[in-house]
């Protein structure tokens, strides 16, 4: 990987953690009060961040033509099968359990939120069962 590679994952990276932070989403407390519909305040949060994809994903590819690193832009095609629904509920019931997801777990820790650490173990003793069971 290039270093200009390095610096634009690791600057995305950072900006995403730290929106992640600024947006509350990185606490556990705030996370499950929203799916007990108690806190709305995600909801925007969420609905934000959909729109914002939704609209780099139409128009950035018309707009550049090229990714900022100059490679092309490509259609990822995707089918739904019976294990990416079982994966996509297994993920959801361990969400809606302890109000953590990837992302804004790894972005806890940096904001001190060490206890974050076990729902990363489970995230990835999970991982490495399905890639067990994949093969």
């Amino acid at each position: 990987m290039s270093l200009s590679r390095f610096l634009v994952v690791l600057l995305s990276g950072a900006l995403f953690g730290f929106g992640l932070a600024v947006s509350t989403m990185v606490q556990p407390e705030v996370v499950l009060s929203f799916l007990r519909f108690q806190d709305f305040g995600l909801m925007l949060v969420m609905g934000g961040a959909v729109l914002v994809t939704l609209l780099a994903y139409r128009l950035v590819p018309r707009w550049l033509g090229r990714s900022v690193q100059g490679d092309s832009f490509q259609q990822h095609s995707s089918t739904w099968n019976h294990d990416t629904a079982v994966g996509a509920a297994l993920f959801g019931v361990g969400w809606g359990l302890c109000g953590v997801c990837p992302g804004p777990a790894i972005a806890g820790l940096g904001v001190g939120n060490w206890s974050l650490l076990w729902a990363l173990a489970g995230i990835a003793l999970g991982a490495l069962v399905q890639g067990w069971r994949a093969k």
